[in-house]
């Protein structure tokens, strides 16, 4: 199924559910005002929810990779980041580092996919699991996001700004870092621009803007990726970029024409193959650039694809 499948309103009250905005049952509500006869809204609300098996494109025991669970300190005593560790198996003396931030629903296997994917590319791809103080990602997305909803989002969001710092000093590591975050994580990677004055380059995917007045600060070049049909997040575009402008960074935008949130995401009838294609491409190029100076020349990432 395709987001093309379901009635416009129906998507725009899934967002709302999953970012936590709208309760299980008003959803439901909602829904069935726009379901058509003889299919129950439980039915379209489990047809919205992700398939991870059938759209893993590279194989957890894919063995051009290595990967592996690591933990790193947390700062003020939080105790220990969970991440998922993948690189490639072909030896090689150093590797630029690209943290991926997942969703809104911790380190499910959708954002492990992902990092397999930046993987191959060439780089060591770490995801932390923002729910790993408490439990880590649950294996239900309901309850993933309800865990998700209970963080203390200070403590993450220092969590992830200590990861980044230990990622830069991994032995294997060029000392170059990018991230990529999609939706909360899209936020947390505009976030940590505005935090890192030695990141080399950030990527988000249909994420909020960061406190506009902190803008100033972000020293990487920014790649921010945004859906036509994602009214919600696309209002507090317009001032964010001005603010990007003001304060002089460079940036890219883009906007997905017909694309809706999370179109990256292929578990799911959001998926938009068009928008994923080319924003994808045009995320591997901005790293390519920024963190391994690569652009255009993809003799150097062959062998591993």
């Amino acid at each position: 199924m395709t987001a093309d499948d379901f009635h416009p309103d129906i998507l725009r009250l899934f967002d709302l559910y999953v970012h936590g905005l709208l309760p299980r049952r008003d959803f439901l509500k909602g829904a069935a005002r726009f379901t058509a006869a003889g299919i129950s809204v439980e039915a379209v609300l489990d047809a919205l929810n992700p398939r991870f098996a059938e759209a893993t494109q590279i194989a957890s025991d894919d063995t051009r990779l290595l990967t592996r669970r690591v933990n790193f300190d947390s700062p003020r005593g939080y105790g220990k980041v969970s991440a998922y560790l993948a690189e490639p198996t072909q030896q090689f003396s150093k590797r630029p580092v690209v943290l991926v931030v997942h969703e809104n629903r911790g380190l499910n296997p959708h954002i492990e996919d992902i990092a397999r994917r930046i993987a191959l590319e060439g780089y060591i791809a770490v995801a932390p699991d923002a729910l790993a103080p408490l439990g880590g990602y649950p294996g239900d997305e309901d309850k993933a996001r309800e865990l998700f909803a209970t963080l203390d989002q200070e403590k993450t969001r220092e969590d992830f700004i200590a990861t980044a710092n230990t990622l830069k000093r991994l032995s294997n590591s060029t000392g170059k870092l990018g991230v990529v975050g999609f939706c909360y994580g899209g936020s947390i990677a505009s976030f940590l621009a505005t935090r890192l004055p030695d990141l080399n380059a950030a990527v988000s995917f249909y994420g909020s803007a960061p406190v506009l007045e902190d803008v100033p600060n972000i020293k990487a070049p920014i790649l921010i990726h945004h859906a036509e049909k994602d009214e919600r997040l696309l209002a507090g575009w317009p001032k964010y970029e001005e603010a990007l402008k003001a304060a002089g960074v460079y940036y890219a935008g883009y906007i997905y024409p017909n694309a809706q949130h999370g179109f990256n995401n292929d578990t799911t009838p959001r998926y938009d193959p068009a928008a994923a294609a080319l924003a994808w491409q045009r995320t591997l190029d901005w790293f390519a650039q920024y963190l391994s100076g690569t652009a255009g020349d993809e003799s150097a990432q062959a062998a591993l694809r």
